[in-house]
């Protein structure tokens, strides 16, 4: 893959290429490195841990947090073994109690499709990891010769007519179907009512727009969680 950046005078354009194919694409706004005051990462990538660590510490002279055991949340959470949740779960459960009140579903479409559940009290009870979309989709083809890679979003109808509309219907219906359904038994078993379904992660507004069950869309859900939970670990100058 190639990286490729354009610098202009108030941001910078990052574009990732795989061959001739676009694979992302993003603009940072110019900030001096003295601007930074302080940072919180959160990983499930340990072997990148101490690298994204040392960089911030040599180039913006700040040396982060990590969410990590130890680090206060605010949050309770009633689960067998505490140090087994990922970061970026806790996170979004911090920031989705701050901002929506309890009880919760909180749906993550990343890697993997995370269901978070928050009881009446605000407490995390347990929850439901389910294969990420794109992953299944990198199966999909990589498990057959002839299926070819597609781009992610709404076929105009269940019934493809062509192998790309056939693909695209089974993994956005298909997904669809799969968050519906779980979220509905979560609702069924904590038997609670008024239950908030909050949706983020890369694909949460393609699956939002096909089902009832998720209440609000919130992209930034988890870099909000990351903010507060800085701003409450440290004391601002």
């Amino acid at each position: 893959m190639i990286l490729c950046m354009d610098v202009g005078n108030t941001n910078i354009k990052y574009a990732v290429f795989d061959r001739n194919q676009l694979v992302m694409s993003f603009r940072v706004a110019n900030i001096g490195a003295d601007s930074i005051k302080g940072a919180i990462i959160s990983s499930v990538v340990p072997q990148l841990d101490y690298t994204l660590e040392r960089t911030l510490t040599t180039y913006l002279k700040v040396k982060p947090l990590m969410l990590a055991p130890g680090l206060k949340t605010g949050l309770n959470m009633k689960v067998d073994n505490v140090k087994e949740v990922g970061a970026d779960r806790v996170v979004n459960n911090v920031a989705a109690v701050r901002k929506y009140g309890a009880p919760l579903v909180i749906i993550d479409f990343g890697t993997a499709t995370t269901f978070n559940v928050i009881d009446a009290k605000g407490e995390f009870i347990g929850g439901v990891i389910a294969p990420g979309i794109k992953g299944s989709l990198d199966s999909l083809v990589n498990g057959t010769a002839k299926l070819p890679r597609v781009e992610i979003e709404r076929p105009a109808s269940v019934i493809g007519k062509n192998t790309v509309t056939n693909m695209q219907s089974g993994i956005v219906y298909g997904f669809s179907g799969l968050v519906e359904f779980i979220v509905k038994k979560i609702k069924r078993e904590m038997k609670c009512e008024n239950v908030q379904t909050i949706a983020t992660g890369g694909f949460s507004e393609i699956i939002a727009k096909e089902i009832s069950c998720i209440d609000k869309v919130d992209k930034f859900l988890t870099l909000e969680g990351l903010k507060y939970l800085y701003d409450l670990n440290c004391t601002e100058e």
